[in-house]
C-alpha cells in the first residue's frame, strides 16, 4: 500500500537514484538491441524507460502491481506492454523474454521464491533473469539515515526498519537465485548517487507517505515529526546548501540453461 502514493512522490524519493540503478543493472545484463525485455515491478517506469533507450518501447514489457504507478511508467514509455500483474503470477507465456529484470523489488515481493522461478519461466534458454536491492543495512545512504534517526528517537520503529529485509545481503540474493534453479549465478555492486539543491528537497517526499519510511514519517504527530527531521539532518551532516548522497545495491545475475533442469523433467526424462 506504501507505493499505492502518487507517482511523483516516489520519483522525487527513492525514484531519484532510478535512472543511474537502471543503466548500471542493463549492463550487468547484456541489455542489446533487439532483445525482448520485461521490467518486473517497474513502479513509475525509470528502469522501463531506460530499457526502452536500448531495444526501443516495441521490444518492452513491464508489470506492476500498483495501478498508479503502471499508469505513470505507460506515460514515461507509451510503446512498452505495460500490465498491473504481480512477480509471483505473470501475464506472460513461457521463454517469451531474452532478459527479466526487477529493481528495488525482490524483498516486497510476497513469495519471492515464486516471484524469481516465474521470472526464469518467461525467460528463453540463454537468456538472462537479474536484479538489484538497496544495501539497506549498510550504505544507502538516505534510508540507513532515516532510519537511525527514526530509531535513536522511537526504538520501535526498529521492526520497520528496512535494514531488517531478508534478500538485502548479496549471500542471500544470490542464494535465492541458485535456489530457484538459475544457473551461472554471479553477485555485483551498484553504486548510483544524487545530487540535491537542499536538504528541504531530500526531506519533503517522506512527508508524501510514499515507501515504508514515508509511511512511517506520516503516522507520526507534528512534534514527532519535525524532530526526526532535525535528527535526520544532523545525521546527514547538517547540510546548508547543495549536496550529494551516494548509495549501493547489491546485484545479482542469473542465466537459462539451454537444456532443462534435473527439477524441470518429468519422471520419463528422469528415467525413472
Amino acid at each position: 500500500m506504501t507505493f499505492r502514493a502518487a507517482p511523483a512522490a516516489y520519483d522525487s524519493h527513492v525514484g531519484r537514484y532510478g535512472s543511474d540503478l537502471a543503466q548500471g543493472l542493463i549492463e550487468l545484463a547484456g541489455v542489446h538491441r533487439g532483445d525482448q525485455v520485461l521490467d518486473v515491478g517497474c513502479g513509475t517506469g525509470l528502469l522501463t524507460a531506460e530499457l526502452a533507450a536500448i531495444v526501443g518501447g516495441d521490444h518492452v514489457a513491464a508489470v506492476d502491481p500498483s495501478d498508479p504507478f503502471v499508469e505513470a511508467c505507460r506515460r514515461r514509455v507509451p510503446a512498452a506492454d505495460v500490465r498491473v500483474a504481480v512477480a509471483e503470477d505473470l501475464p506472460f507465456a513461457d521463454a517469451s523474454f531474452d532478459c527479466v529484470l526487477s529493481q528495488l523489488v525482490v524483498n516486497f515481493l510476497a513469495d519471492p521464491d515464486a516471484g524469481v522461478r516465474e521470472m526464469g519461466r518467461v525467460t528463453r534458454p540463454g537468456g538472462t533473469v537479474a536484479a538489484c536491492v538497496w544495501d539497506y543495512a549498510g550504505q544507502m545512504t538516505l534510508l540507513r539515515a532515516f532510519w537511525d534517526a527514526a530509531v535513536a528517537l522511537d526504538p520501535a520503529a526498529a521492526t520497520l526498519d528496512e535494514g531488517s529485509m531478508p534478500f538485502c545481503q548479496p549471500d542471500r540474493l544470490r542464494a535465492l537465485w541458485q535456489s530457484t534453479g538459475l544457473d551461472d549465478v554471479t553477485s555485483h555492486e551498484l553504486r548510483p548517487s544524487v545530487r540535491y539543491s537542499s536538504f528541504e528537497e531530500l526531506w519533503t517526499p517522506f512527508t508524501t507517505g510514499v515507501a515504508p519510511s514515508g509511511a512511517y514519517t506520516v503516522s507520526l504527530d507534528d512534534r514527532r515529526r519535525d524532530a526526526l527531521r532535525d535528527q535526520l539532518h544532523r545525521r546527514l551532516g547538517e547540510p546548508a546548501g547543495p549536496f550529494e548522497l551516494t548509495a549501493r545495491a547489491f546485484a545479482v545475475v542469473g542465466h537459462i540453461g539451454t537444456t532443462p533442469s534435473v527439477r524441470d523433467m518429468t519422471d520419463g526424462e528422469r528415467g525413472t
